[in-house]
């Protein structure tokens, strides 16, 4: 008897010590969803009080920073497309390539994030070297690693104009549904930014 209460009381001690650690996780969780949440409503009164001495490039910016903070991915870029010559520009990066790779330009339906921008389509790739739509040439070029990806497209009354990629979520971690819905949000928040500096270089918006 006295071995099975033993048991028993080692084996709720460990369940207490379990459910003490979940519960730590949960309110983590909480207040990081709370900075998101608060982080996303200051860029959208921005994104919202664009005028025409806005620096537009340094929102995206701001946006992507949010974006990759948000599913804590170690690498991102913004891409916008340029209709004209059918290509797509990197405007903002952020991580180990940020300075080299801002400017560079793949065309439509080249790579993950050609394909994107071509079938309005959000996709997660755990494996990069697994997909046949992942182009290895900007890795080869820049001495970049990319492992798995998350790409959205930024996508306005129907016309796609760019696309959000993370890279490489921290520790090796996996991108999940949960960042893959947290960055189509913010690439709609992206979206409704870029529209409204085009209305208001236009002059349709005071």
């Amino acid at each position: 008897m006295n071995t099975e209460i033993r048991g028993t009381a080692h084996f709720i001690q460990q369940e207490n010590a379990r459910l003490q650690k979940e519960n730590e996780r949960l309110q983590q969780e909480v207040v990081r969803m709370r900075l998101i949440l608060r982080n996303l409503g200051n860029l959208n009164q921005m994104a919202m009080s664009i005028h025409p001495e806005t620096d537009i490039v340094m929102l995206l910016d701001q946006i992507l920073q949010s974006a990759l903070t948000s599913i804590q991915a170690e690498d991102g870029s913004l891409l916008l497309v340029d209709e004209e010559t059918q290509e797509l520009s990197f405007v903002v990066v952020h991580g180990a390539v940020r300075t080299k790779l801002v400017g560079h330009r793949i065309p439509l339906g080249v790579g993950i994030a050609g394909w994107v921008a071509q079938h309005a389509e959000s996709v997660m790739v755990p494996n990069v070297q697994t997909d046949p739509r992942f182009s290895p040439t900007i890795d080869q070029a820049f001495k970049f690693k990319t492992r798995s990806l998350l790409c959205v497209p930024i996508v306005f009354t129907g016309r796609v104009l760019g696309v959000i990629q993370a890279l490489n979520k921290a520790n090796y971690k996996e991108f999940n549904n949960a960042d893959l819905l947290l960055l189509n949000v913010i690439a709609q928040l992206a979206a409704a930014a870029i529209a409204r500096a085009e209305s208001v270089l236009l002059g349709e918006e005071s």
